[in-house]
């Protein structure tokens, strides 16, 4: 039926959402080599604001922004783009990658206890089953992808900002459901685009002022126009789409997607080998899907919002 149909559609937007920032995410590293970090997060910001400069306005039939829905976008931008960007980066340069894998796979879990406590969303036994499954996977998943050579010591301040990444992204995810009873996926998508240019623009012209932009080889401009467009546009709109049909707990386990996604890269294109463990942990967070995501008998037309 209709209910099945579009639940079946948000799952595939969600999964395809995660699968292609986990799928990005050794292309930018390549792009942060050749730009400053915050010139080339301006960069983004500025290129998708140009491709989504329609998306800004209301479709038919929506209202007005509330005062609460501004601040929301606010809040989603900053929490989501840009200070998850800040702690991320420095959170993995104080520790290391080991660290920042193990940490980041605790945001399905975070994801289901701030939607317990601001959404009032029930915390389902089947759901933390697999939001377990999915933390267990991505746990066993960084371990093997980086070996297991002694780590050398860390200060706590930067697993706290790993923490604290971890946090802003579930924000991230929690205010999305928020927004999505009140506003299209198109406009969310452009709207915190917007937000994230104007946080970063005094960085990023800074920044600007002193690069060599004639050093630039073309294909890093393009790859810089792909990386624009997929991480503003695309796994943005997918996400808030896919958010509309789904409790955020539910929602927040498709980011096991992410590392699994950047696994599958480096296996099929960079020359990566799989190991068991590794295949331990596909398993594992696939089980964790379908905990989470097979349809109840008795919970269809209830819990899907028309």
């Amino acid at each position: 039926m209709h209910t099945s149909s579009s639940r079946g559609l948000a799952y595939a937007s969600l999964a395809a959402s995660m699968a292609l920032v986990g799928s990005y995410v050794g292309l930018s590293k390549l792009l942060v080599a050749v730009f400053p970090i915050f010139l080339l997060a301006w960069l983004r910001f500025g290129l998708a604001a140009l491709a989504m400069v329609r998306w800004v306005q209301r479709t038919p039939g929506e209202a007005p922004l509330s005062p609460a829905d501004r601040r929301l976008l606010f809040l989603e931008s900053f929490l989501g783009n840009f200070l998850f960007s800040i702690c991320m980066l420095f959170g993995v340069a104080a520790t290391s990658a080991v660290a920042a894998g193990v940490v980041m796979a605790g945001i399905p879990a975070a994801v289901a206890l701030l939607s317990r406590l601001w959404l009032k969303e029930p915390l389902r036994p089947r759901v933390m089953a697999g939001v377990a499954c999915a933390v267990a996977g991505i746990v066993l998943l960084a371990l093997s992808r980086h070996g297991s050579s002694a780590t050398t010591p860390a200060p706590w301040w930067g697993y706290a900002l790993l923490l604290g990444a971890v946090f802003c992204e579930a924000c991230y995810m929690v205010i999305g459901k928020k927004l999505t009873a009140q506003v299209s996926p198109r406009r969310i998508s452009a709207l915190i685009n917007l937000w994230g240019l104007a946080l970063v623009t005094p960085l990023g012209l800074w920044q600007a002022l002193r690069f060599d932009f004639g050093a630039v080889h073309a294909a890093h401009w393009g790859l810089l126009g792909f990386y624009a467009l997929a991480a503003s546009v695309v796994t943005v709109w997918l996400w808030m789409k896919g958010l509309r049909h789904v409790p955020a707990q539910q929602a927040g386990v498709f980011s096991v997607m992410l590392p699994l996604s950047a696994t599958a890269v480096g296996v099929l294109f960079l020359g990566e080998s799989l190991a068991l463990a590794q295949v331990l942990a596909l398993g594992l967070a696939l089980t964790g899907l379908l905990l989470a995501t097979w349809p109840q008998r008795n919970a269809t037309a209830a819990s899907t919002p028309a």
